[in-house]
């Protein structure tokens, strides 16, 4: 179920929907309300060592269970990309960062709690500025430095990463 799909009433006068329900943008037939329903945004970063390995997460929760991951979360508000994804990085691995460079966007659709979440992952690298101080924090199981090259794809968590794995391959 999308967000979209929980809607049955006007979140501003509380009229029960008449036949909207899924619809985007939601429109209110009794008070003229319009609510876009627009994809939540993430980010993650490739986080690199001096030696060239990139940081990969196991993941502690769903979704994805086990599978490996890079550093990085939703935005929050007032938050720029770069700002939460400093954010996200500093609360899941203790690490800062620096020289952070876009590599590309993806869609993903994140199941959280049976709601489906349409999200935009950007996708960076970024280098780690003290590696060896890394540890696995907030939902993170292990962490694993590896060459990029080295990491099997299906063991990724999540398509965007998978498009930033195969981004790096063909630079690397």
């Amino acid at each position: 179920m999308y967000p979209r799909d929980l809607f049955r009433y006007c979140p501003r006068c509380g009229a029960a929907t008449s036949g909207s329900v899924g619809a985007s943008p939601f429109e209110c037939a009794a008070c003229g309300l319009t609510f876009f329903f627009n994809p939540a945004v993430a980010a993650g970063a490739f986080l690199f060592d001096e030696a060239g390995r990139a940081l990969f997460l196991r993941r502690a929760h769903e979704p994805a269970k086990g599978k490996l991951a890079i550093p990085g979360g939703f935005i929050d508000f007032n938050e720029t990309a770069e700002d939460g994804l400093r954010r996200e990085v500093l609360e899941e691995t203790g690490l800062e960062i620096a020289d952070l460079v876009f590599i590309g966007s993806s869609l993903n659709n994140y199941l959280y709690r049976d709601v489906t979440y349409p999200v935009v992952d950007l996708i960076f690298t970024a280098r780690a500025l003290d590696p060896a101080a890394a540890r696995p924090l907030d939902g993170v199981a292990a962490l694993d430095w590896r060459r990029v090259a080295d990491v099997d794809p299906d063991e990724l968590a999540f398509n965007s990463i998978r498009m930033g794995w195969e981004k790096l391959r063909g630079t690397m």
